[in-house]
């Protein structure tokens, strides 16, 4: 990046006065000069990748590898439509968090306390929307492909009760392991990026080969077909839709050969309701729950079906995968944080948050710098925006497809549809498939790897996010404080590490609580109920915050903020469907 000319002013004379919108409780920002974004060229390329790299990696998580796969497990690529909305909404959010810090190098979270009524009541309200980024289930999930390549096989704490405790253990252990990126090596932005890279290219390597040498073209072709499927929703319907008593062409959902009728459940949980975890008629003696289907609204409509009678017992599931497909929440928000660590824009006066071992000569500003707007800055500023837009495009927005179509794959291809998971084995229930069909082509010995690379896969998209999903909550509240709190910006800026870290110890212990009383498949419900609300709310906050504190030429154009709107409906519709059906009034 060139820097900027700090001898010389861009109005040409006495630098003007810093500006101070919104509320006076924050700090007053300091001047400075924007500095030229770096230009892009193909021998470059890998040099200029930022943000992007980080959160592509953090995307191809939990909803990636957990909530995806279940989904199309029983449904095929149906119902990836709501993930497509989800990472677009998520790719417009993304781009506008970086526009704020691009002005004036804060992360997004300290221009919200910015706005009135004050940091104060801003603190209440995120409080309460970002509870459900203090769920582990990362950890809680990753601990199923371990458990399976020591002991060959799914935990069954029914069977073994000893398989809780070790599920315990080793969600500890891989818990605490993902710190260690955040507590070694100067900057936690480039540690980061490090395992993200190596995380990347081996997960979507190996999927890649499965995916090209042991499946078939239509699986494909059901996948990304699906994500362009809009209006599918879940129906619970027989197969036989003629009425004919046989089974004829496209009438076989389920690709068993069979005529399948749905196969009810009864309330054996006795919870007042049919859920998913009541038993069920199985009528064929195949083990599988038949009767799921996909129904269309727009054709249910046009036809004059009126609308399909939605399955609202799979809403919170669907909610959860469109939550995290990307990441979802405000996990999203340290994209602006890691904007600000690169030193794009502004963020080059600002500084960076430093590990506890290493790091020593990195500081942390507590006020943010922002340039004063001239027609000679104007070009730029559109070339840091250009610069941001092209990271999160290039890398992110490809990165949350793949790694959301390729997990899913394997559960299509490798899998019986209708296929249900319990709680203990999402994380590792395509290991045994992937090895059945990869021996029976290639030999046991090509089998048996596969299984393991599929477990280890497993480990490595779940631990790593796991380490961005703690930096990431850690720092969005450690930044927040280190701005709005009074006797923090009386620190030195040298001292940012150990409030990063007192807080990032104060929450590991109680999340090592959490990953001892919670099941994985628990944990993450409840905390995408939580992720959809905030996503949905820091949309509209977003998008005031960009139109009230940004200099009128460098506010968002009328499509951006509409585009804002409709992602923040969209997620705020998701959050309160899926609390309806957990209250049970769905």
């Amino acid at each position: 990046m060139v820097e900027p000319a700090h001898n010389e002013s861009l109005s040409g004379g006495k630098p003007p006065e810093a500006p101070w919108p919104g509320s006076h409780a924050m700090p007053r920002w300091t001047v400075g000069e924007l500095g030229d974004a770096p230009r892009f060229t193909w021998r470059n390329w890998f040099a200029l990748l930022g943000p992007g790299l980080i959160a592509g990696g953090a995307a191809i998580g939990g909803g990636e590898w957990l909530v995806g796969p279940e989904v199309t497990a029983r449904y095929g690529g149906a119902l990836l439509w709501l993930a497509s909305l989800s990472i677009l909404g998520q790719l417009i959010y993304n781009i506008e968090i970086s526009r704020y810090t691009l002005y004036c190098g804060e992360p997004i979270f300290t221009g919200k306390l910015r706005l009135l009524p004050g940091p104060a009541f801003w603190l209440l309200v995120y409080l309460v929307l970002d509870f459900g980024s203090v769920f582990p289930y990362l950890a809680a999930s990753a601990a199923t492909p371990l458990f399976m390549t020591i002991w060959g096989r799914l935990p069954d704490p029914a069977v073994y009760p000893v398989d809780a405790t070790r599920m315990t253990a080793l969600a500890w252990g891989v818990f605490l392991l993902s710190l260690f990126p955040l507590i070694f090596g100067g900057k936690i932005y480039n540690a980061l990026k490090a395992i993200m890279s190596f995380k990347i290219v081996v997960v979507l390597g190996f999927l890649v080969f499965l995916g090209v040498f042991y499946s078939h073209l239509s699986t494909w072709r059901d996948i990304f077909t699906g994500f362009v499927q809009f209006g599918n929703v879940p129906v619970r319907r027989g197969e036989d839709l003629n009425g004919n008593g046989r089974l004829d062409p496209g009438e076989d959902w389920d690709g068993d050969g069979h005529l399948d009728v749905v196969e009810p459940r009864r309330d054996t949980n006795g919870n007042g309701k049919i859920d998913r975890a009541d038993a069920f008629d199985d009528l064929d003696g195949d083990g599988i729950c038949d009767g799921d289907n996909v129904d269309n609204i727009f054709s249910s409509l046009l036809a004059g079906n009126g609308l399909p009678q939605v399955d609202w017992s799979m809403i919170a599931l669907l909610a959860a995968m469109a939550a995290i497909a990307g990441q979802g929440g405000l996990t999203n928000t340290p994209i602006s944080n890691y904007t600000r660590d690169s030193g794009w824009g502004m963020g080059w006066h600002v500084g960076a948050i430093p590990s506890l071992i290493g790091g020593r000569h990195i500081k942390l500003s507590h006020v943010g710098c922002v340039f004063h707007v001239t027609r000679a800055v104007l070009p730029r500023w559109r070339r840091w925006y250009r610069h941001v837009a092209r990271d999160q495009l290039i890398v992110w927005f490809p990165a949350c497809f793949l790694g959301l179509a390729l997990p899913s794959m394997l559960s299509v291809e490798f899998l019986p549809r209708g296929t249900e998971v319990n709680d203990w084995a999402v994380a590792g229930m395509t290991a045994a498939g992937v090895e059945s069909r990869v021996a029976s082509i290639s030999g046991p010995t090509m089998g048996r790897f596969c299984w393991f690379m599929t477990l280890f896969c497993g480990f490595l998209v779940l631990a790593p996010s796991m380490a961005s999903t703690a930096d990431g909550l850690i720092r969005r509240w450690v930044d927040v404080f280190w701005t709005a709190s009074p006797r923090l910006r009386k620190l030195d800026p040298g001292e940012i590490k150990k409030v990063y870290f007192t807080v990032l110890f104060s929450w590991s212990a109680f999340a090592l609580v959490m990953l001892t009383v919670g099941k994985p498949k628990q944990l993450l419900i409840y905390a995408t109920i939580f992720y959809n609300f905030a996503l949905g709310f820091s949309c509209f906050h977003t998008l005031a915050v960009n139109l009230l504190l940004l200099p009128r030429e460098l506010r968002p154009g009328w499509f951006v903020r509409l585009a804002m709107i409709a992602a923040g409906l969209f997620f705020t519709a998701l959050a309160a469907v899926s609390a309806l059906e957990k209250l049970g009034y769905l």
